[in-house]
């Protein structure tokens, strides 16, 4: 049968296609990503079965497994333990096999023994949806072809590449490879583009990384995350309830001396105060101190702009031995950088009281300030002005 029930122009295929695509990313991240495997968000039963069951039409993808194998990749990112990790096992390896690890870790029992409890488990799980897996997309090129004749065959093959591309490809892949950062988060996590358009937000996959148990992937203003669109949507129509989400620090008026409520949101906010260090202290300092040297090549300058702000154990060996050299060059990036670590060891320490809290950050703080560096001394003293915005969950 050449035509099916439905006819359209040629510009109607595609728009479907792409809505139907569109849905799917949608199910993974929403459903699967957000609110099975980091319980971001409760989603209504109803809302939570439609997504189900979509999933099993067009990828036929076990929610057990996939939320078991993204929940290890946490655990153990960069690792060779780490499923799917451009950096251990090669980025062509996981852009273009990125379906066949899922599927290899899929197979490991101690994987989903340890990362896949608290998925659904009730009858229609077990005895459809991880019982007869494949069924699903099996009955989805059946309705393809009858509504669309044979270029429904080429709806449902696009369908069917499109998780395994953007992402087991592109997130896996690219997410961990290619794009900007606006944490230094410990794994080599990035923002693929500020718009998560195409794969739901997915793109904004470092600020995921950094928080990984907000239901909203955006952090700047100018971001844009559709999957949170979404699942506001669904919140307006009660089929879904936001549980956690990022921190949003701001500044209020400086206090005289940093009490507990200031020090909780400096804790909560770590990343966000790290980033600000970097932008209004260490680059600054770079840039003034060593911006017009030239016993450095450009390139090396670069990488060392990188590098000086850069969780330390993502360093490179070379790169270590580079910067040391350009410490020894400035005594003021030389501090900077020193205040940067022990900034970054106050969120390493087991504090035995609150007051203990207080006094750490009130030691950095004091002595960043006797340092006689501007931009140190406006950092420390903005510190006492930090607060936790009040943030609305539904």
């Amino acid at each position: 049968m050449l035509d099916g029930l439905i006819a359209l122009p040629w510009w109607g295929y595609v728009v479907l296609t792409l809505a139907l695509t569109h849905l799917t990313i949608v199910s993974v991240t929403v459903y699967l990503h957000r609110c099975q495997a980091h319980c971001a968000l409760d989603l209504h039963p109803l809302s939570a079965h439609l997504f189900r069951f979509w999933l099993w039409l067009t990828t036929g993808m076990v929610t057990k497994e996939w939320v078991a194998i993204h929940r290890k990749h946490h655990a153990k990112t960069e690792t060779a333990e780490d499923p799917h990790s451009p950096h251990v096992v090669g980025i062509g390896t996981v852009f273009w096999q990125g379906s066949e690890l899922y599927r290899e870790e899929a197979g490991n029992a101690d994987t989903l023994e340890h990362y896949g409890h608290g998925t659904p488990d009730d009858w229609i799980e077990r005895n459809l949806y991880t019982r007869l897996s494949s069924m699903g997309v099996v009955l989805m090129l059946a309705l393809n072809l009858l509504l669309f004749g044979l270029l429904g065959v080429v709806i449902w093959a696009v369908q069917m590449i499109w998780i395994p591309v953007t992402a087991a490809g592109v997130v896996n892949g690219f997410g961990h490879y290619w794009g900007y950062r606006n944490f230094e988060t410990p794994d080599g996590s990035t923002n693929i583009m500020n718009l998560g358009i195409l794969i739901g937000g997915e793109e904004l996959h470092n600020n995921h990384h950094a928080y990984p148990g907000s239901a909203k992937f955006s952090s700047k203003r100018w971001e844009l995350d559709t999957g949170w669109l979404y699942i506001r949507m669904l919140s307006f129509l009660n089929l879904a309830k936001v549980r956690r989400r990022a921190p949003q620090p701001v500044r209020v008026a400086i206090k005289e001396k940093i009490d507990l409520e200031t020090a909780k949101a400096i804790i909560s906010s770590k990343l966000h105060v790290m980033a600000d260090y970097a932008q209004h202290v260490t680059l600054p300092t770079f840039r003034s101190e060593l911006s017009g040297n030239k016993m450095h090549g450009k390139k090396l300058m670069r990488q060392m702009r990188t590098a000086v702000i850069r969780e330390k154990s993502r360093l490179k060996p070379l790169h270590q031995k580079h910067l040391q050299v350009l410490l020894q060059d400035s005594e003021a990036l030389h501090t900077v950088y020193e205040f940067q670590g022990r900034l970054q060891q106050l969120w390493n320490e087991t504090y035995a009281s609150h007051e203990r809290l207080i006094q750490a950050i009130t030691q950095w703080c004091k002595e960043a300030e006797a340092t006689g560096i501007r931009v140190l001394q406006t950092f420390a003293q903005s510190l006492r002005g930090y607060a936790l915005q009040p943030t609305p969950v539904g």
